[in-house]
């Protein structure tokens, strides 16, 4: 809402009521207001309404009582004071941050079953698993359950020892990491084994239904007892039975899966590192996630769609279809082909599955090892497991549990050449740690409703087949520690499904096994074993199958030792690496930790105590070759042992070994690999999130190997599902908002070896061991080459390593409270020096080179703040300091780009300055008793209390950056220093975020909450305002964005109203002194600035805050003794900032849906300035980019509380804003009281308070600044009336804004104000008729431009003011009162116009007229005849009026042009209104009245600013603009005419340039083609019209406007005010006789009609432009017949041509001009004719000689000139005059002409027919020929009517001799034209 325009400012504490405009859309019809007088009223005396009717407001009690300033200003500060706000930054809103979290969330699938078929004959058992088609695999374990009666369970009881809880689990949560369209949920049923094929025993479920009951039932009853006994007797085998596919592809939401991706891609790759604004996310950012899987792994759970599914059909087993292949390839055709599942076989039932997104805590959940995650009630029958997943493609995830899992799966079996016997097969599967048959171990993972743990697991079993697949997947829990004895064993079974008299239902087929290890590695991976037929011989499980030595008696084999049984064996385990580099590495380690006897073997190699040294350096040198994956899974060991290495003297074969060098290049060369690879995630700083969480959660101090091995195995934490660890750990990490590094919270489980762990490490360590951060620090000194490269490339893991040793080292060995200097030895101070020297040389080498380094050293850099950050928590403050210094130093000498330079330094900073003891470290207090403790001081610190007392400094000293400042105060005089270097740059937006965020820290932080202690914060930022001061042209002008945007609130209006007169534009035209409405780096009048660049709104505004903040907070006798001592340039600097900051901390209102497309439309271009700023500032585009994908989200689905909490607290910062402002002001005048300088002060300060009465301000706000005004009329009354004329009528004009507001308070307040302001000025010059003339043009200003302006308050205001004179008894005897009424009576009459103007507001011609009225009777009045003018302007610009609107400020231009001509006689003025007549012929109805009526040199007449030279440049320029917009750029260059010699008087070069080059810009425009206006003559008949009946206008309608466009417009308006069935629109422009009109009705007659000129005209109107300029004639054409039909045939078609004449010319100030004059002209019907003709022949020549040439129109003017089946075309034409000689000799000549006429458009025709000739191509050459053929025969039959001649017109008068020199002087030139042509 336009709240400035209704009057009716906002207020959060205070409901508005919705004010109710008066509109014409009304149901009832109503009679129409009716204004065409043009005369106008000769005095502004007249009142339609009496105010003394009303009921005054009520008073302000003290206004007339005599208080002394001095009390009057105490009062208003305590009022001021009173309920403020403590904390400024609470109300503003959090700057943007860039989202640091990157981290990847799992799927996860929760399914829970109940499935039925038609008839429940036996027990069934479901088998699930996640598939991918599309990688052909297999990508979860099998999660068995069953859904079993208690009745068929009790089938089952014999072969079921017992039944745990954790098999019978009926629900399961999937992990999936890569989610995609090609995963499929596969569930297989399995039944007990019968005798039959699959299909046999599937066919009664097919066929039966248990439902429908007689045989079916008894047939059910039978098949239920055979598998009885089937079950009985065969109960621990199973058979394939079916299974049903479930695509997952609708649960995804794969369009924004893949947006996501994409985003995540860009995130992941390296990119500058833009930290964010606020020291949580600084420290969040450094602290990353753990979870560290590929880019494509970010998927989000939103995105999953909780859902229930039900299946009704299963695909039946077919028995030679059972393998994975099989199933991928069924798969596969099934997802392609609809018709194969319509083919397939299937099982009616229904399964219903129910899916959805896992809870992030699961209670009664067990891992993939069955172990419980807490929280697990005891109380729960059934827990949901977790299924273990089997990525497609690798899942980079350290192991973090422990887990050690094979799967082993039975693939194919082929006994085909075997005997008879082996028919249904099944094989037994164990897992051995000996030979012997009680060997076999119960760590197979049991399957549903039995037990946990089995020792042996079956295959199932297909009916009759000797070649069987099996699907069978067995999970085996392996053994911590495996030996040699350790095997598979594989027993091969025919199972007897007959049941025979004595006969073993299993018969032995044979064996065969697996050696779980091969050279003390596990075996995995695929095998094709021999099956042995006899009992198997001792030791055989020490050997292979294959390779099993000779036996005697020889073991007999299937198919002579052949491979028959395809097995695949997979582990997934943190116990074995898989890997041969971390195997060897792993046990060469192992070797020197424990007693072990020499020669080890390592796979095929030996290698003896002697040996050991070199090898395992070279195992360390090797292990960056291992492959990534596994290196990744064992990267925490691995990192252990290398650092174990490195501070750890070994002792091998009695030397003393040292791997330090080695290990710490390993370390080196692993870091450098995790970074370069691609598929591992890094954060926004490019560092790798693997890493960074190591050092945060893993990482601890090498110990002594005796301790270590105490440890045993760690236990293993069971808090969250499996894998999936890393994700919890990574938010927790980026949940923890760390305070101090010097002693991180580490969250883990508290367990006894947690406990244990602590005990160990808090333990006193020999002296004689090495520390590891002093061998850390040491190794990166003394490294070089690549290695060395690469250390300070990844800087950052290595000084996260030496803070985090360093801490701990400080806890283990209880240096806490040591002193910070002895708490490090000085050898580890000097490396330390040195690693920061030869880092930031690093950087200073890196930032000279190309774009890709700078990036490179911008993320070293932000590593070496994050150090030094840290270090300030752990080592002494000085020391640091000093690296600080060193730092800062260093890079200034090293560096000659001052951007790159200062950009560096201000990230360095940033960082440093967001330290929790940043107050204490800058010794901001004056005492140390006063300051917040700081838990670890310093030296420094301590002894803080010897800093100077604010007493003793110099008061201006401490708003300056002195050299005593940054010594005492070091950080934040370097920021500062950072601060005022960065505003010359680009990087001003870092530092200026840099000190909001240190503000905004201090501002909540409840340390500070005291206000002592706030005060001494404010006086360490008080050199910040200084800064800010000098930085004041670069700041943001929001007032003229403001003012630019003209307040609207649709996007249409923003369009139109930056061309319409605004507040800026006034300033600008006014030459104000103290004005500050500038473009962009233009210098301020009032001080002489240099040019700089603008800072973006952002950035300004987050500077004014910081400012708005100390001001606030500072001492206030400290600020005024501040003012009182500064010169009077600086204080108009300060009120300058001042200004500014008014505008940008407006009050914007509620954002409401409704304004949705506005806000989409602003948000587009917000987005692009935003991301062209970033791109120009060169900061991290992507990071903008970011920003922009997550704002509109926010903006666009917020509730309506959101919305109002928004709007409550934007409110509550505007008021406390403008408040702090307020405060300001008040300091200003009150220090400057004493001193003489209050005159160039007052001028400054009100121009602050007027841009506050001008913005949206709260009630509360408004009160106070009332307040503030009359406390300043009352001490500066005489100078604010003498000197500040300017600044007054705009005071004068915001007053009476708010004298129509809404609101009570707000009301009386601004009356109060307005009348003590008028009281005044009569006290202090006895005459205040210049403030009259103000007031009196204000209110026509308000009324003119506000729509919704509210008259009623407004008149209650008048009233209430008229109380106030009545009242005051001290200004009775004085003519004051009188003089009050007086211009009471005149504002009522004001007011009164404005009623009769919103009656017209849906009419514009009607409005316009009304204003131009209005206009015209302030024609004694130059000031408000303006005004209205201007008004005017206003309304024509918002119709998209752009020349009338132009009109309407050259009316205006010359009304002071006239006026100035009185006043001054330069030669380079126009001399008055007649130098305008080239723009305009209208113009000089602004002559002046002469001036014994009115001088213009009295006082209050001509007192605008407008009545100046500037003032009438400034119309013009606006004007011009206008002008341009219209398109009338010939205009442009009369306009200019009139200002450029003002401009050259004045030596204005800087305006003579831009006037020339917009100049230029018009006349290079005139070029294009343009399009004007449309011109409709109107007629209104009818009594409905009062005044308007029988008037005729000429209406100026947009360009191309159709007659039933404006047709619409009227009839649609004028049915509103008559009702609908009252208005008729008369179609033709025949004279109306109103003697046929219906008396009741209203008629409307709308003619189309154009520019007539006449034939001596038409020499002068030679372009487009000059044929649409200056229009005062008009004509239209209306066909009629004798008979008083419209229409008839040739012979009786006469025309009527009617010329209007219009009272003023177009274009003028209305779209609408009387007509005064009416001409009519009667045509014949030859003369029609001969008109006709003509015209066709104009078409003929113009459409011949185009250029460029026109093909499409050639052909179209010649079809209808010579086409065959024209009616009424040129030959009937040529028939009905030309065929016979007319009878009447008065028609002879227009016979001839018209025969002239076809002569010539015959020869034309030939011309045009020639041209098309030359033009057509290949595919119209038939077409051609056709009009050549029409063409002749047109010319065959016009031949004998063109050559027939009237003979008496041929006569010659007198006698030709052919000698005579004068012979055709007496003789027609076109007989003798015609003569000649026969002779031819």
């Amino acid at each position: 809402q336009d709240w400035r325009k209704r009057g009716t400012p906002p207020s959060f504490l205070t409901t508005i009521p919705t004010l109710s405009c008066v509109s014409l859309q009304q149901e009832a019809p109503r009679p129409l207001n009716v204004l065409c007088d043009e005369t106008g009223r000769t005095t502004l005396t007249s009142c339609d309404f009496n105010l003394r009717s009303l009921q005054p407001d009520p008073r302000l009690e003290n206004l007339l009582q005599h208080v002394s300033v001095e009390d009057f200003e105490r009062q208003n500060e305590e009022a001021r004071r009173a309920n403020r706000h403590a904390e400024l930054f609470a109300l503003y809103p959090a700057m943007d941050e860039v989202s640091s979290e990157t981290f990847n969330m799992l799927l996860m699938l929760c399914v829970s079953f109940l499935n039925r078929f038609d008839i429940e004959i036996e027990p069934l058992f479901a088998c699930i698993a996640l598939y991918d088609v599309k990688e052909r695999k297999k990508i979860s374990e099998n999660f068995h359950c069953d859904l079993n009666s208690e009745q068929f369970k009790g089938f089952l009881r014999s072969h079921t020892p017992c039944i745990d809880s954790s098999s019978q689990a009926r629900s399961a949560v999937f992990s999936v990491t890569y989610p995609s369209s090609d995963i499929y949920l596969v569930v297989k049923i399995e039944k007990v084994l019968q005798q039959g094929e699959i299909g046999d025993c599937a066919e009664p479920y097919m066929i039966l239904k248990e439902s429908e009951g007689g045989k079916s039932k008894e047939k059910v009853e039978k098949l239920k007892a055979q598998a009885e006994s089937f079950c009985q007797r065969l109960g621990r085998y199973r058979m394939p039975f079916a299974w049903a596919p479930i695509s997952l592809t609708n649960f995804f939401n794969f369009s924004t899966l893949e947006r996501e991706m994409s985003e995540t891609e860009s995130l992941n790759g390296n990119r500058k590192g833009t930290t964010g604004d606020r020291r949580t996310t600084m420290l969040q950012a450094r602290r990353l996630s753990e979870r560290s899987l590929n880019s494509e792994d970010n998927y989000a759970v939103s995105n999953f769609k909780a859902t229930t599914l039900t299946v009704n059909t299963f695909i039946k087993q077919e028995g030679d279809r059972l393998s994975d292949e099989d199933l991928f390839k069924f798969l596969t055709d099934y997802k392609r082909s609809s018709s194969l599942q319509r083919r397939v076989k299937s099982i009616p039932g229904s399964l219903k599955l129910e899916i959805s997104p896992a809870s992030e805590v699961l209670s009664c959940c067990l891992t993939p090892e069955l172990l419980q995650v807490k929280p697990f009630p005891e109380n729960r029958s059934r827990p949901q497991k977790e299924i273990l997943e089997f990525p497609v493609r690798e899942v980079y995830v350290p192991h973090t549990v422990y887990r050690n899992l094979l799967y082993v799966y039975p693939q194919r079996l082929n006994f085909a050449n075997r005997l008879a016997s082996a028919r249904n097969i099944t094989i037994k599967i164990q897992f051995m740690c000996g030979e012997d048959a009680t060997c076999a171990m119960p760590i197979i993972f049991g399957k549903s409703s039995g037990p946990e743990f089995l020792q042996e697991m079956y295959t199932a079993i297909t009916y009759h087949n000797k070649s069987p697949d099996f699907y069978e997947e067995v999970k085996i829990k392996l053994p911590a520690k495996l030996t040699e004895k350790h095997h598979l064993l594989f027993t091969f079974y025919h199972i007897s499904c007959q049941p025979k008299q004595g006969a073993c239902v299993e018969t032995l087929l044979g064996y065969s096994w697996l050696p779980i290890l091969l050279n003390d590695r596990l075996q995995t991976g695929h095998y094709c074993l021999p099956v042995a037929l006899d009992k198997l011989p001792l030791n055989y499980s020490m050997h292979s199958p294959e390779k099993v030595p000779s036996q005697s008696p020889p073991i007999k084999w299937v198919e002579g030792h052949k491979g028959v049984f395809n097995v695949e064996v997979q582990a997934v385990s943190s116990i074995h690496t898989q890997d041969n580099h971390l195997e060897k590495f792993f046990t060469l380690c192992h070797s020197l930790e424990s007693q072990v006897t020499f020669p080890i073997r390592l796979m095929e190699q030996k290698i003896t105590e002697a040996t050991l040294e070199h090898e395992l350096k070279l195992s360390i040198i090797c292990l960056n070759s291992s492959r990534l994956e596994p290196l990744v899974l064992f990267l925490h060991l691995v990192l252990e042992k290398l650092f174990q290495l490195a501070v750890k003297p070994m002792v091998i074969a009695g030397q003393t070994a040292n791997f330090s060098q080695f290990a710490f290049e390993s370390v080196v060369a692993i870091v450098n690999s995790l970074h370069n690879s691609k598929d591992l995630s890094k954060d926004q700083h490019g560092r790798n999130c693997l890493l960074a969480s190591y050092v945060y959660y893993v990482f601890r101090l090498p110990e002594p190997q005796r301790d270590i091995a105490r440890l045993g195995i760690l236990v293993s934490r069971y808090y969250t599902f499996g894998r999936t660890t890393a994700v919890s750990v990574g938010s927790r990490l980026l949940q923890s908002r760390v305070m101090s590094c010097s002693n991180p919270d580490i969250h883990g489980t508290q367990t006894a070896t947690d406990e244990e762990v602590k005990n160990i490490m808090s333990s006193k360590v020999r002296e004689e061991k090495k520390h590891f951060h002093e061998e850390l620090a040491l190794q990166m000194v003394v490294s070089t080459g690549m290695v060395r490269e690469t250390v300070f490339k990844y800087a950052w893991f290595f000084f996260e390593l030496l803070i985090k040793s360093m801490a701990q080292y400080v806890h283990n060995m209880d240096k806490q409270d040591t002193l910070r200097r002895s708490r490090f030895s000085d050898r580890f101070k000097d490396d330390i020096t040195t690693i920061v020297n030869v880092v930031t040389s690093e950087i200073a080498a890196l930032l000279v080179k190309a774009q890709k380094e700078t990036e490179h050293a911008e993320k070293i850099n932000i590593s070496l703040a994050f150090f030094l950050y840290d270090l300030l928590s752990l080592m002494d403050r000085g020391f640091v300091f000093n690296l600080i210094r060193h730092y800062c130093n260093q890079l200034s000498n090293k560096l000659n780009t001052l951007p790159t330079l200062i950009s560096m330094r201000l990230e360095f900073l940033r960082i440093l300055c967001s330290h929790e003891h940043y107050l204490n470290l800058n010794l901001f207090f004056m005492t140390s008793v006063s300051a917040p403790a700081s838990p670890s001081p310093s030296l420094s610190s301590q002894n803080s209390s010897s800093c100077s007392s604010f007493q003793d400094q110099k008061i201006a000293s401490m708003f300056d950056l002195s050299a005593d400042y940054r010594q005492q105060h070091f950080l934040a005089g370097l920021l500062f220093t950072e601060l005022a270097a960065a505003l010359d740059t680009e990087a001003e937006g870092k530092a200026i975020s840099a000190v909001h965020s240190l503000l905004s820290s201090h501002d909540l932080d409840r340390r500070c909450l005291k206000p002592e202690v706030k005060v001494k914060i404010a006086a360490l930022y008080l050199p910040l305002v200084g800064i800010i001061l000098d930085a004041l042209p670069q700041l943001y002008d929001f007032t003229e964005a403001r003012s630019g945007k003209g307040r609207t609130g649709s996007p249409d209006e923003d369009q139109e109203s930056t061309n319409a007169i605004n507040q800026s534009v006034a300033w600008a035209i006014a030459g104000n002194q103290f004005n500050l409405i500038r473009s962009s780096g233009a210098p301020l009048s009032s001080l002489p600035y240099k040019q700089y660049n603008t800072l973006s709104p952002d950035t300004t505004r987050n500077l004014l805050i910081c400012f708005l903040w100390i001001m606030k907070n500072a001492e206030q006798s400290l600020i005024r003794k501040w003012i009182a001592d500064l010169p009077s340039m600086q204080l108009n600097r300060i009120l300058d900032l001042l200004f500014i900051c008014v505008s940008c901390f407006e009050y914007k209102g509620k954002q409401s849906s409704d304004k949705v497309s506005t806000q989409v439309l602003q948000k587009s271009r917000d987005v692009k300035a935003r991301l062209e700023e970033a791109l120009l500032r060169g900061e991290g585009a992507r990071g903008e980019m970011m920003k922009r994908c997550r704002t509109p989200a926010a903006s666009f689905h917020r509730t309506k509380a959101e919305l109002d909490q928004e709007a409550l607290i934007s409110g509550n910062l505007a008021t406390e804003a403008n408040l702090i402002i307020l405060d300001m002001q008040e300091n200003i005048i009150q220090a400057s009281s004493a001193v003489d300088c209050k005159d160039n002060l007052l001028g400054g300060v009100l121009k602050v308070l007027v841009n506050s009465l001008s913005c949206d301000q709260s009630t509360t706000y408004l009160t106070h600044c009332f307040a503030t005004l009359r406390a300043l009329i009352a001490k500066f009354g005489d100078l604010l009336f003498e000197e500040e004329m300017e600044q007054c009528a705009d005071l004068c004009q915001r007053v009476l804004h708010h004298c129509s507001s809404s609101i009570d308070i707000t009301r009386i307040q601004a009356c109060a104000t307005l009348y003590l302001l008028m009281r005044h000025s009569f006290s202090s010059i006895s005459n205040f008729a210049r403030v009259k003339m103000q007031v009196t043009m204000s209110l026509a200003s308000l009324v003119g431009k506000s729509s919704d302006f509210n008259e009623e308050y407004l008149r209650r205001s008048l009233r209430t003011i008229l109380a106030y004179a009545e009242e005051d008894m001290d200004m009775q005897p004085t003519l004051f009162p009188v003089q009050v009424k007086e211009l009471l009576r005149n504002l009522n009459s004001i007011l009164s116009d404005t009623v009769k103007m919103r009656e017209f507001q849906e009419d514009p011609e009607m409005l316009m007229d009304l204003m131009y009225r209005i206009a015209k009777g302030y024609q004694t009045s130059p000031d408000l005849r303006l005004t209205w003018l201007q008004n005017m302007a206003e309304k024509h610009a918002k119709k998209k009026c752009y020349t009338e609107a132009a009109m309407c400020l050259v009316h205006a231009a010359a009304l002071v042009a006239e006026y100035l001509s009185m006043l001054e006689d330069h030669k380079y003025l126009p001399v008055g209104s007649v130098s305008f007549q080239n723009i305009s012929s209208n113009v000089l109805e602004e002559s002046a009245v002469s001036d014994d009526i009115l001088s213009p040199d009295e006082d209050g007449i001509c007192s605008g600013r407008y009545f100046s030279e500037s003032g009438l440049v400034g119309l013009l320029e606006q004007a011009a603009e206008l002008f341009s917009t219209g398109g009338l750029y010939e205009t442009v260059n009369e306009v200019y005419k009139i200002v450029i010699p003002i401009l050259e008087a004045h030596r204005d070069f800087r305006k003579l340039t831009s006037t020339h080059s917009k100049l230029q810009k018009a006349f290079d425009s005139i070029i294009n083609k343009r399009m004007f206006g449309t011109y409709f003559r109107v007629g209104f008949y009818g009594s409905k019209f009062g005044d308007l009946d029988e008037q005729e206008f000429v209406y100026k309608e947009p360009a191309i406007t159709k007659l039933p466009e404006i047709s619409h417009r009227l009839e649609g308006f004028y049915g509103q005010c008559f009702g609908e069935d009252a208005v008729e629109v008369i179609k033709d422009s025949t004279p109306v006789d109103r003697s046929k009109l219906h008396p009741n009705k209203a008629y409307i007659q709308i003619t189309f009609v154009e520019p007539y000129f006449d034939e001596y005209e038409m020499k002068d109107r030679v372009t487009y432009f000059e044929k649409n300029f200056s229009l005062r004639r008009f004509m239209y054409t209306t066909p009629f017949t004798l008979d008083g039909r419209p229409r008839g045939d040739l012979r009786e078609q006469y025309k009527r041509n009617t010329i209007l004449t219009t009272m003023h010319a177009f274009p003028y100030v209305k779209t609408r001009i009387n007509v005064i004059q009416k001409e009519e002209f009667i045509l014949t019907p030859i003369e029609v004719a001969i008109e006709d003709m003509q015209k066709k022949t104009l078409e003929l020549a113009v459409a011949t000689n185009q250029e460029p040439p026109d093909a499409k129109m050639l052909q179209m003017v010649l079809q209808g000139s010579v086409g065959a089946t024209v009616n009424q075309g040129p030959l009937e034409v040529a028939q009905v005059f030309l065929a016979e000689i007319p009878a009447d000799p008065k028609l002879y000549r227009h016979h001839n002409k018209l025969r002239l006429c076809f002569k010539e458009f015959i020869m034309r025709c030939g011309e045009a027919v020639e041209k098309n000739k030359r033009l057509i191509t290949a595919d119209q050459r038939e077409y051609q020929l056709e009009l050549k053929k029409n063409y002749n025969k047109l010319k065959e039959n016009l031949r004998p009517m063109i050559e027939r001649k009237i003979p008496e017109l041929y006569k010659p008068i007198v006698k030709v001799h052919s000698t005579t020199r004068d012979s055709f002087r007496n003789s027609s030139f076109k007989k003798y034209e015609a003569h000649s042509s026969q002779n031819i």
